[in-house]
């Protein structure tokens, strides 16, 4: 149910998501490093209110309310969108609804690491990337019907948005029972803030990783600019998240269920090496065809990775502190995420695409250097 509600979601997130930076590029006037700020600052409030929502949901021993308020925030938001007049309001637009995803992030994965035993851990939060991966390139297809309808009108495919979006919330509030008793169980003995050590080593050792990884990955909006870039049209602007999001879809679960029975660290080594690959491709592309190759091989390599940094989180986080590990580790990850898109958009506007991509291929080999410096290919399998 889960795995459903963030389904709903991304569509409705990724109808407004893959027309955004078209829209304000070519409809509001704003330039690629505006669309950088925006991106960065957006996914880093997310990242940074995940900190607050998985610590409370530690020590109330509840996660569901917190997950209800996040969904439901980011769907009261989804109507700023078409009524935008301005950058600001986009910023402001895009800022709410992050903070709306920060406050569901930590407990909801929280809540899947509560209620899945270790060695299926991989499955299932590979399932529910999977999942949301799915209404990840479902929006972008539905974006691209309605645009054929209404004549390129982005704003009405904007307020089409706001449908799945309140469906998620339904789904979250009538069809999720959280293991409540399991969670209250060990609420009582939560540390205070000060206490964060308490995570353990390695907890951090992945929390380094994800800052790396962060580092390394921008926005997957210079993607749809990438493609704009070498005359994708903007009605067909959107099908480039269908192609990230296919070859995601495909990968997530699998990799996912590969990864109980091989271990994690050399999928998520793997995964590094195919974005260098996209990074590349993306870089030195200069046609659609290959432009969307290179989009194909960003989306494996999300599948390859993002389930496995959640699973890992989960595997390494003592029990009754999942929430603040999650909450910490989308922190750290989400500053790192902020600078690689501001800087992602500066070197857009001032050098070009190609320089942007390869910058995101070098830091792509530092994690692999980093994860060599610091013995994590000798570290337990499942860290």
């Amino acid at each position: 149910m889960l795995g459903l509600v963030s389904l709903f979601m991304d569509v409705s997130s990724e109808m407004i998501h893959a027309l955004l930076p078209v829209f304000l590029v070519s409809v509001l006037g704003a330039g690629a490093g505006a669309v950088g700020l925006i991106e960065g600052i957006a996914e880093a409030t997310a990242s940074i209110t995940k900190v607050f929502s998985g610590v409370w949901s530690d020590r109330v021993g509840r996660r569901k309310p917190l997950a209800v308020l996040g969904y439901g925030l980011a769907a009261l938001t989804k109507p700023l969108f078409p009524l935008a007049t301005s950058t600001l309001w986009v910023f402001v637009a895009r800022f709410t609804d992050r903070i709306g995803k920060g406050i569901r992030g930590a407990p909801r994965d929280a809540m899947i690491a509560d209620a899945t035993a270790p060695d299926r851990r991989g499955a299932a939060f590979g399932l529910r990337q999977s999942l949301d991966s799915a209404g990840a390139f479902l929006g972008p297809l539905i974006a691209v019907a309605l645009l054929g309808l209404l004549s390129d009108d982005i704003r009405q495919v904007f307020w089409v948005a706001v449908i799945p979006a309140f469906a998620a919330v339904a789904i979250l509030v009538f069809g999720v029972r959280e293991p409540g008793d399991r969670v209250a169980a060990d609420s009582r003995a939560l540390p205070q803030w000060r206490d964060v050590r308490r995570l353990g080593s390695r907890f951090w050792i992945v929390a380094t990783v994800g800052v790396i990884f962060s580092l390394a990955r921008f926005s997957e909006a210079f993607l749809v600019l990438r493609a704009s870039d070498v005359g994708v049209s903007v009605t067909w602007i959107p099908l480039t998240f269908v192609v990230m999001n296919v070859v995601y879809f495909a990968a997530a679960y699998p990799i996912g269920w590969l990864s109980d029975r091989l271990g994690r660290l050399r999928l998520l080594a793997a995964g590094l090496i195919v974005l260098i690959l996209s990074d590349v491709v993306l870089a030195l592309g200069d046609s659609i065809a290959v432009v969307m190759v290179g989009i194909a091989i960003w989306g494996l390599h999300m599948g390859m990775t993002q389930g496995l940094l959640s699973t890992l989180v989960a595997d390494a986080a003592p029990e009754a502190l999942r929430g603040s590990a999650f909450g910490v580790f989308y922190f750290t990850s989400g500053i790192a995420s902020l600078a690689a898109s501001v800087v992602a958009g500066v070197l857009w506007q001032w050098v070009g695409p190609a320089l942007t991509f390869m910058a995101g291929a070098g830091f792509s080999a530092a994690a692999i250097i980093g994860l060599v410096w610091w013995g994590l290919r000798d570290a337990p399998s499942r860290v």
